[in-house]
């Protein structure tokens, strides 16, 4: 099978993507990434890329072509360019990059922005391919919830293409169930959605972490400590964080939070770190993910948090599986589908999110409870990720659908009967 994987983030960035691309390859399907020049999250193109170049390198066993974009930098605006840019980039670029190649498939990796589907189904249509979309985030829920963007005209816009991406789309791959129903409200054909999740993609734990994270890693074993990993943005209600630190510090907690990785509110919780006092908040800094092994091994609890907002609800955070293949004990201030496969496996404990005061007492819950209790909690959370989220089981899945796609898409129409 010749699959074109179609996505602004890719290599070196880290996303899922990355490793069900080369579990594809190593499974025999020949691998073509489309993308954009690295630049996520910090802002700038990675040392190495030019934001202009459209460049063409192998990974592994992975043909990764790069069209030139605008790096995302800081604020709507840039951020707003940099998915536009990807966007036309691809549609005028991408076709040229591909000439004379024929694909049997082609998938999109649609974490934000959605939009980037709209080149990839001009692409399908050229290659004559069948398109499946594996929709990460749900639009444009999501852009009002963040507060991207809040002009009711502009998402109505956005929901109109949004419609136009389903109707044109032969299978629409969710994370989550929660997604199905939304996305069944404007899909032509409710049939064509299919419940993929995200892959535990396997932390290599032959890798050599950095000195910086062993340091890190002794240090938060000295204690108490519970480990955030990720990206530091609007979306993570890190407001309601920093306001249960604050309550713990004020009850004397020992626990020590630990928010590791950068964003968008970097600096904004350093300085609420300092306005406050905060001496059980810390901030390491990001990490390579060669690090989070030993870094969440050395966390006694893992925390996961989502602003309160209704899309969020629907929504699996991709860290999740992450969380629960590490096998550490979960507290997760979230909604909806997240915490109730918390609360399934029976990996953690679940409260309400951007109830701080609810945040505060699940950590000191956790804190109190009994090491043979927390460590039942890690050991059944390690053992979900095994049976649910396999990467081996579901590249296979995967594969066989994108067989039975191209099936259909190549098979003559059958004849009605008059």
């Amino acid at each position: 099978m010749r699959l074109l994987i179609f996505s602004q983030y890719a290599w070196p960035e880290v996303f899922g993507i990355n490793a069900l691309a080369q579990s594809l390859a190593q499974r025999g399907v020949k691998v073509t990434v489309l993308t954009g020049q690295p630049n996520y999250p910090e802002g700038r193109v990675f040392a190495g890329y030019r934001a202009t170049r459209l460049t063409r390198e192998k990974w592994g066993d992975v043909e990764i072509l790069r069209v030139p974009l605008a790096p995302r930098g800081r604020g709507a605006a840039r951020l707003a360019l940099n998915y536009l840019s990807f966007i036309l980039s691809a549609g005028l670029l991408g076709p040229w990059a591909l000439r004379g190649r024929s694909f049997d498939a082609v998938l999109v990796y649609a974490p934000s922005p959605l939009l980037q589907a709209l080149p990839a189904i001009a692409i399908a249509w050229l290659k004559r391919a069948p398109l499946a979309v594996w929709v990460q985030d749900l639009w444009p829920e999501s852009l009002s919830a963040t507060g991207f963007i809040r002009n009711q005209r502009v998402l109505s816009a956005i929901r109109q293409v949004v419609r136009f991406i389903y109707r044109h789309t032969d299978s629409i791959l969710i994370p989550s169930e929660a997604f199905r129903e939304p996305i069944a409200a404007i899909a032509p054909e409710p049939a064509r959605i299919h419940y993929y999740p995200n892959a535990w993609t396997g932390a290599d734990l032959e890798a050599q972490a950095s000195e910086a994270a062993r340091q890190l890693a002794s240090e938060m074993a000295q204690g108490f400590s519970i480990a955030f990993a990720g990206n530091l943005g609007t979306a993570q209600a890190l407001d309601t964080v920093v306001d249960a630190a604050r309550r713990l510090q004020a009850a004397g907690s020992p626990v020590r939070l630990y928010l590791i990785g950068s964003g968008s509110l970097s600096d904004w919780l350093a300085q609420q770190m300092h306005e406050h006092g905060l001496r059980n908040l810390v901030l390491p800094g990001r990490f390579a993910p060669a690090d989070m092994p030993i870094l969440l091994a050395a966390a006694s609890a893992v925390l996961l948090t989502l602003r309160d907002e209704p899309i969020f609800a629907y929504t699996v955070p991709s860290k999740l599986q992450a969380y629960l293949a590490a096998g550490r004990p979960i507290i997760a201030a979230i909604n909806g589908e997240g915490a109730r496969l918390v609360r399934e496996a029976d990996a953690g404990l679940d409260c309400p999110a951007g109830d701080a005061a609810a945040l505060a007492e699940a950590v000191q819950t956790m804190h109190a409870l009994d090491d043979r209790r927390r460590a039942a909690m890690g050991d059944n959370a390690s053992r979900y990720a095994a049976a649910h989220f396999s990467l081996p089981t579901l590249t296979d899945k995967l594969i066989e659908h994108l067989k039975q796609l191209t099936m259909q898409h190549t098979a003559p129409p059958q004849e009605t009967s008059r």
